[in-house]
């Protein structure tokens, strides 16, 4: 008997079980020496299920048979006790059909040398700085999904998420990160880029408060991105979570700004054929020529909302897959020449202090540069952007031609986002230390 039979002869009504299997292997660098070195072979069973409108999920690390029928047996035990949840309509019905999506898998990244990617970062970034720390992931992993919905799909994939930074003297710091499912990455790049970086932090001063035009580097630019995306999310919505509640088809950001999730993008750091509910991926427009056109669906909350999945499930609350900003027509260089304001490579602790409002504040970390008429005058420290994210897409006056992958661990950007740099007008900037 499969495990979804069993389920519903225990009771449940709906059941998603998704297995996922293989390798992750790991790199950390410190001092500019390889510190670390791990690798993890990895099963687990993610189980969902329903019992008259009562919801319940887990993880399971321990694999057997019957640890996993015993963990449905309490799943459903433990569902009878709960009140149903009105906001529940139900799981996806197949059967689906999947179309492949190019470069998610490459050999090349199973059988790369993890310690040589880390050592040719050092190497680079030790050009122009003192000491340089990062980290070097790969991972293979099978992903295999069944759902009571008579839904059966699996697929494969790689993955390779790079990241260096750089220091000279005290506050003086350059960060950079790749990520991709190919073995496209070129570690050279990365670690001599949060080098240079550091190198030109030199001396940061502290400078007024006030209004400030902002470029911001693709990594800073991603944590801002992620709020957005994260917002879009019908769950969010609904729960009192999001700046965006009750804007559809309002404008929310300049005619320039473009906002797609896609779970099909080639080489997309979490693109895949299937959602959480088996739901063949797709692209969807989140904020068209500044309008906000289309929330995050999984199967529930469509129908709540009278329309159709997304493909965006997170089967309790509907996720975004990859974040792509389109870029504009520019070159990185022209959206530099004669401008005055603040270029910020990158930011952290980047908090809402209103949801539903979309007020939030974040420190700018590493190179911030003070610049005038496209040159660099002097590096800049303890400032914080405290800003209104609408504010900010409404203010997005210019993007560059050429967007980048980034994904960064942490509470920072965790949905992987495709962007280029962005030029924003009139940024409040306050200070971060007192």
């Amino acid at each position: 008997m499969s495990l979804i039979k069993f389920a519903l002869k225990e009771g449940a009504d709906d059941v998603i079980i998704e297995k996922n299997y293989g390798e992750t292997r790991q790199v950390r660098f410190a001092n500019n020496n390889v510190t670390i070195s791990n690798n993890w072979s990895i099963t687990t069973y993610k189980i969902f299920l329903s019992l008259k409108k009562r919801i319940l999920s887990t993880v399971l690390f321990d694999v057997s048979e019957e640890s996993i029928k015993s963990s449905i047996r309490n799943l459903i035990k433990n569902a009878r006790a709960l009140q149903p949840n009105k906001e529940y309509f139900g799981i996806a019905q197949g059967h689906f059909k999947y179309k492949p999506i190019k470069d998610l898998f490459d050999k090349k990244i199973i059988n790369a040398n993890v310690a040589d990617i880390s050592q040719a970062m050092i190497n680079s970034a030790l050009e122009n700085s003192k000491s340089v720390a990062g980290v070097v992931y790969t991972s293979y992993i099978e992903r295999e999904l069944e759902s009571s919905g008579d839904v059966t799909a699996s697929e494969k994939s790689t993955s390779m998420q790079i990241s260096a930074r750089a220091f000279n003297k005290d506050e003086e710091s350059g960060h950079a990160v790749s990520c991709s499912r190919v073995f496209k990455i070129k570690p050279e790049e990365i670690g001599r880029k949060a080098g240079e970086i550091s190198k030109l932090a030199k001396n940061p001063e502290k400078i007024e408060q006030g209004k400030y035009d902002i470029i911001l580097e693709p990594l800073a630019i991603a944590n801002l991105l992620n709020l957005v995306d994260k917002s879009a999310s019908a769950f969010f919505v609904d729960s009192g979570f999001s700046f965006l509640k009750d804007k559809l088809n309002k404008k929310i950001g300049s005619s320039i700004v473009n906002l797609i999730d896609s779970g099909r993008i080639e080489n997309g750091y979490a693109s895949t054929a299937f959602d959480d509910e088996g739901v063949p991926t797709k692209e969807t427009n989140v904020i068209e020529k500044g309008v906000l056109k289309n929330y995050l669906h999984n199967t529930s909350t469509a129908k709540k909302y009278k329309t159709k999945t997304t493909a965006n499930a997170g089967l309790i609350a509907p996720s975004p897959i990859n974040t792509i900003l389109k870029q504009g027509k520019i070159s990185k260089e022209k959206l530099f020449k004669g401008f005055n304001g603040l270029y910020v490579t990158n930011v952290w602790y980047t908090r809402f202090q209103n949801y539903l409002t979309g007020d939030f504040s974040t420190i700018p970390r590493d190179g911030i540069f003070l610049i005038k008429n496209g040159e660099i005058v002097k590096s800049v420290k303890d400032i914080r952007i405290t800003d209104n994210l609408q504010n900010i897409l409404k203010n997005i006056s210019k993007l560059s031609n050429k967007p980048e992958w980034i994904i960064w661990w942490g509470l920072e950007t965790q949905t992987p986002v495709l962007t280029p740099y962005v030029l924003v007008k009139n940024v409040n900037i306050t200070k971060s230390k007192m």
